[in-house]
């Protein structure tokens, strides 16, 4: 189909509507032809009816019971005008032909008219004489005397009537293709002009790579259909841009972060292997050893759990939970870190609120959230977990007394390795991924 109509949308849509305006010229042109060809019948048919109307004045029985037409002088002429231009049957009512018209010889106006007598009339009808004439009739009865009727029946030649009618086809036939190839051709310059700008959005959009990512198409008219096209590839360069910028960020905040336990494990390890020392020293290297690599754990832990997210690789396991249950049970895994630093751990909420969620996504979230609470709360702070029932659902909240996080930094801080005070947050172990997680 899409060889037919060509392979760009400028021609498939020339074609298209080409297609379309011809079908319905066609249409409009039957239509046109059909509603022609009716008018010329009915004006036939008036003409017919006061036509008949005068034959049947001028029919009259001579002294010898024969019937006669006679002219409007009232001497009887069978090659009168009615005989000229029209056919002309006359019919008694039990079937019998009383007159017929020289020009009609042995051929006759239709089928032996059968009329009740309570209709004067037949509706005019078409019809083809053996002789190959089409012809239009009408009949009617007509009484000659009080208690005597015949049946007239009068038909006019329609090859005037379909001479005309074939000439308008004729013109239509003629004028229709050349009207749709002009459209046509118009309408491939119009498609042309209006496509233009789809045409310069591709060829710029193939020229913006990755390391041109903050290049935008030029948009003429972003009310229209291609300008809001424009527009929203222009919002996806954004946001690609931003997701590149976040990339990049991540690989170098992930290689940095690596990099630090790495090093600091090396640096040990170099150290003790050029010194000697007892038992208890090398116990002390071996634990700071130990500690980093602790660390590097928990931040390779924390990548792939972000990894696997991203991939869709996670699939929560839904169940009827108590969020008070579940804020209890991760205040009491970080209630050594807050007794360290003699802080006040209390949760509270109601008891009889319950959610559908899974237990060990939303603890980690939790556990996250409070260890940040901990990490930031001074020393003889306190920090409440709270749960609650609104009417959007349940709502847990961990409130610290520390110093908050500053309004330029609150946009940004679920970005990965974020961190509003990078020094302090490095030395109390942080890797800025708890809030990302979360």
């Amino acid at each position: 189909m899409t060889r037919l109509l060509g392979r760009d949308l400028r021609t498939r849509l020339t074609v298209l509507y080409a297609a379309l305006l011809a079908a319905a010229l066609v249409v409009y042109a039957a239509c046109v032809s059909a509603f022609f060809l009716h008018n010329l019948r009915e004006q036939i048919d008036v003409s017919l009816d006061r036509d008949l109307e005068t034959v049947e004045g001028n029919l009259v029985l001579n002294p010898n019971g024969h019937l006669e037409l006679h002219t409007h002088e009232g001497e009887a002429d069978e090659d009168n005008e009615y005989d000229r231009g029209y056919f002309l049957e006359v019919w008694s009512r039990d079937g019998n032909l009383l007159y017929r018209s020289e020009q009609l010889a042995d051929q006759s106006l239709g089928t032996t008219p059968h009329i009740p007598s309570e209709h004067r009339r037949e509706a005019a009808q078409s019809l083809r004489l053996p002789s190959g004439t089409r012809v239009r009739t009408m009949s009617r009865v007509h009484y000659l005397t009080g208690d005597m009727s015949v049946i007239v029946r009068l038909a006019v030649s329609e090859e005037h009537l379909w001479g005309e009618f074939w000439e308008r086809i004729a013109v239509l036939i003629v004028g229709l293709p050349i009207t749709v190839a002009f459209v046509a051709i118009m309408g491939y310059l119009v498609a042309g002009r209006a496509l233009r700008p789809v045409d310069t959005m591709a060829r710029r959009a193939a020229e913006i790579t990755a390391e041109q990512l903050k290049a935008r198409l030029k948009i003429d008219n972003p009310e229209d259909e291609l300008g809001r096209l424009g527009t929203a590839f222009n919002a996806t360069l954004a946001r690609l841009e931003n997701s590149f910028d976040q990339l990049r960020r991540f690989t170098a905040d992930a290689s940095h972060e690596l990099r630090t336990p790495l090093t600091a494990i090396r640096s040990v390890g170099e150290v003790s292997l050029r010194k000697t020392g007892d038992q208890k020293y090398y116990r002390d290297i071996i634990g700071s050893m130990l500690e980093e690599t602790n660390r590097l754990t928990k931040l390779v832990d924390s990548l792939l759990t972000m990894s696997r997210a991203d991939a869709g690789r996670v699939q929560p396991h839904f169940t009827e939970t108590r969020p008070l249950d579940l804020a209890r049970e991760s205040a009491s895994l970080l209630e050594v870190l807050a007794e360290e630093k003699e802080q006040t751990l209390r949760v509270e909420g109601d008891e009889v609120v319950t959610v559908m969620a899974d237990r060990t996504i939303l603890r980690q979230a939790l556990v996250n959230l409070i260890d940040n609470a901990v990490k930031y709360t001074p020393i003889k702070g306190s920090i409440l977990i709270r749960v609650s029932n609104h009417l959007q659902g349940a709502v847990i909240e961990v409130q610290d007394s520390g110093p908050g996080i500053p309004v330029e930094h609150r946009s940004r801080i679920f970005e990965r390795f974020y961190r509003v005070d990078k020094a302090r947050t490095r030395a109390e172990g942080g890797t800025g991924l708890g809030l990302s997680i979360a």
